[in-house]
């Protein structure tokens, strides 16, 4: 009678666990009869709707499978702890994945064991790399990890937003991992670039700089940003996923500008006159294409930049008054060109710590 009682809990276990699991190209279950698919992608926070990091990485894989003609599907982790990272990913596994879309530094612990418990399985990890949580990396052959220079992203942000007139700026960003903290330095730097270029006076454009410690769309964040607006912010980077939501809000009721982050953040509201991104959709579209061809490149970092057009600014939604395609294409190709030189985490400790001459950054505790 146990054996019986405990075989039916475990059943009605993984039906429930498959009732989180949803996605296709078709609707919310697989796309073939089965419900099974070879490739996936897991999110470990969020859903693929965020209209944020996991939405570009879910577009990539649509596309892919779309026009491959490819089963494919996503599993929701009911929460971002690692063990139910894991085990969603497992779920993943059990249900034929070979290829799996990892989107996010929650996914950097799991991976470092499960990437040699089933190293049949490609793993497509963005923002991160597998380590054990003391920081001791380990990238697997069955591995693929993509970094990003997001940097170059908010310097282009940053730079734009001071060339079309703006000099009260604001960084709303998340939790301080490297890749918000990396967006946040380069924003300054670009604010300062620019400032340089137009010949202002030291202290001319001023700079808000937050980590709120979340990536939550809540009251706080929002009632933090209208203070800023309140007291004069003509523009904020709202760096933190649904953080953003929380900033658009705040500009709607004050009637000022939001810039937005990962993806093209303009459909969320009118408030949003340009993101920072990272071409996320691209970087999952290219990778599936090259694991089809063989030459997924497995066991190294690989990390993306203006070079291959990873990041960017949406220049044909953008909302500016003065800063134009053409002097996009100028300061974008210097990046390219490698003229400009930037200072990312691994340079600085604190935004404080970064060589400003004529922007004054005020941190804010």
């Amino acid at each position: 009678m146990f054996k019986k009682s405990l075989k039916l809990f475990t059943v009605v276990a993984a039906m429930s666990l498959s009732l989180m699991a949803c996605g296709s190209k078709d609707s919310s279950t697989s796309s073939n009869k089965k419900g099974s698919a070879e490739l996936v992608l897991v999110t470990a926070m969020n859903s693929i709707d965020d209209k944020s990091f996991n939405q570009g990485s879910w577009e990539g894989l649509k596309q892919y499978g779309d026009e491959n003609n490819q089963d494919y599907k996503y599993y929701v982790s009911p929460d971002s702890s690692s063990t139910s990272v894991e085990s969603t990913l497992e779920l993943a596994i059990s249900g034929g994945a070979k290829v799996i879309i990892c989107p996010g530094y929650l996914f950097e612990v799991p991976l470092y064991n499960m990437q040699e418990k089933y190293p049949d399985v490609k793993f497509i990890l963005l923002d991160g790399t597998p380590n054990d949580g003391n920081g001791n990396e380990k990238i697997g052959e069955n591995v693929a990890c993509y970094t990003y220079a997001e940097e170059q992203a908010g310097f282009l942000a940053g730079y734009a937003a001071v060339i079309d007139g703006n000099r009260n700026l604001g960084f709303m960003g998340g939790i301080a991992t490297p890749a918000v903290i990396r967006f946040g330095y380069g924003y300054v730097q670009g604010a300062e670039y620019a400032a340089k270029e137009l010949n202002l006076n030291k202290g001319d454009v001023s700079i808000n700089y937050n980590y709120v410690g979340n990536f939550e769309a809540n009251p706080e964040n929002q009632a933090k940003a209208a203070a800023w607006y309140n007291n004069g912010s003509d523009v904020i980077f709202g760096c933190g996923g649904n953080v953003g939501n929380s900033v658009m809000s705040a500009a709607e009721a004050a009637d000022k500008k939001v810039i937005g982050v990962d993806i093209d953040q303009s459909s969320e509201s009118k408030t949003v006159i340009t993101s920072a991104m990272k071409n996320l959709t691209k970087t999952v579209y290219d990778a599936l294409n090259e694991y089809k061809e063989g030459t997924l490149k497995t066991g190294v970092a690989n990390r993306l930049d203006v070079t291959t057009n990873s990041v960017l600014l949406p220049m044909e939604t953008s909302v500016f008054e003065t800063f134009d395609q053409n002097k996009y294409n100028e300061i974008y190709n210097e990046l390219v060109a490698g003229k400009i030189e930037l200072k990312n985490n691994s340079d600085a400790s604190a935004v404080t710590e970064l060589p400003l001459e004529l922007v004054t950054v005020s941190e804010i505790k």
